[in-house]
């Protein structure tokens, strides 16, 4: 391999590394803004889900309170989110 390969190679996974600190630090905001249901906000509240930082690497299906349905319209609230933001 030479240098310019090297350093390509860094530069892509320095990028990676960049995408995923920016999702990270978008993700701290309040979980209004995903637009849930108010009663889907207050069963995420109680299990300490205040931010949407809170939602990311989580189980959602070991969140007492949700269903199928509420962690359908979180995943695709989430991947909104998270398509816009970045």
């Amino acid at each position: 391999m030479n240098d310019t390969n090297i350093k390509s190679d860094e530069i892509q996974k320095n990028l990676a590394h960049y995408r995923q600190v920016i999702g990270y630090m978008s993700a701290n905001v309040p979980l209004g803004v995903l637009c849930l249901p108010k009663k889907l906000e207050k069963v995420l509240s109680s299990d300490g889900c205040i931010r949407v930082y809170d939602l990311i690497n989580r189980d959602l299906t070991e969140i007492k309170g949700i269903g199928e349905k509420s962690i359908s319209l979180l995943t695709s609230r989430l991947d909104e989110f998270f398509t816009i933001g970045i």
